[in-house]
């Protein structure tokens, strides 16, 4: 307690050098329950003789150095808590690697492990402090992020003067609702499997598939073959001219399973 206090004259407490203790709470902006129970003591042992403090003032002391204390364990006990409710959610951890660039790593919390007070998150096999947490993902946002789908609106074009196969591009999704293959219905009317193909990220109709249709405005759905069956209905239309068909083709009985 020493090199706490300097020098006491008259009853007064001069304060002219403070502990590591003291030094580390004010960096922190905050007085640690162990730099408040030092200043306690400190005032006790120092106390003027003829004005002591009363049994009061200490009680007093005593009560918001216990209050402190308390608050920083329930602070402790909830960040902790919360630590364990992230287990089994994707997260996004802040990272910093020797030369001091801040990364980001994206995961599942496999579990947590508590250290000396310290909760530390498993995330792709390594251990973070929860304090470098940054977001906390939904399963429902992982999901649909990697849905498949169409970006941008599609015009097609067919002319029946000069049949050609059509094409768009489409994104076929990614991690484990990945699809390989597509549906093509227009205006509700599934086309044959055999007059669609899929190419990398390109889906094209066979000019043959078109040919029965007349002219107008369509409206084309794209049903994908991930596990939830994304289907975009808003994003692709076909326009068909110089054609001397009259009516469409009748619909299908059903649609058939795609693998």
């Amino acid at each position: 307690m020493g090199d706490l206090i300097q020098s006491v004259t008259n009853g007064i407490i001069e304060q002219t050098k403070t502990s590591s203790a003291t030094k580390e709470a004010s960096g922190n902006s905050a007085l640690g329950k162990d730099a408040f129970l030092q200043l306690l003591v400190t005032q006790m042992k120092y106390q003027d003789p003829l004005n002591p403090n009363t049994d009061t003032e200490f009680i007093a002391q005593l009560a918001t150095f216990s209050q402190l204390e308390q608050l920083q364990n329930l602070s402790a006990l909830t960040t902790s808590s919360q630590a364990f409710n992230l287990v089994g959610k994707h997260v996004l951890i802040k990272t910093k690697n020797t030369n001091g660039e801040i990364g980001t790593v994206s995961g599942r919390v496999d579990f947590v492990n508590m250290n000396k007070g310290n909760a530390y998150l498993s995330v792709n096999g390594n251990l973070y402090n929860v304090d470098q947490l940054d977001s906390v993902i939904s399963d429902e946002y992982i999901i649909e992020k990697g849905l498949p789908g169409i970006e941008e609106k599609v015009d097609l074009e067919y002319n029946a003067e000069k049949p050609q196969d059509i094409s768009f591009e489409a994104n076929f999704g990614e991690g484990d609702t990945v699809a390989n293959q597509v549906a093509i219905l227009i205006n509700g009317k599934l086309l044959d499997s055999s007059m669609v193909s899929v190419s990398g990220q390109k889906v094209t109709i066979d000019k043959e598939a078109l040919s029965n249709y007349g002219n107008g405005d369509y409206q084309v759905a794209v049903i994908f073959n991930d596990p939830y069956l994304t289907t975009v209905t808003d994003k692709v239309t076909l326009k068909i001219i110089n054609s001397s068909v009259t009516e469409t083709p009748e619909d299908e009985e059903e649609i058939p399973e795609m693998v």
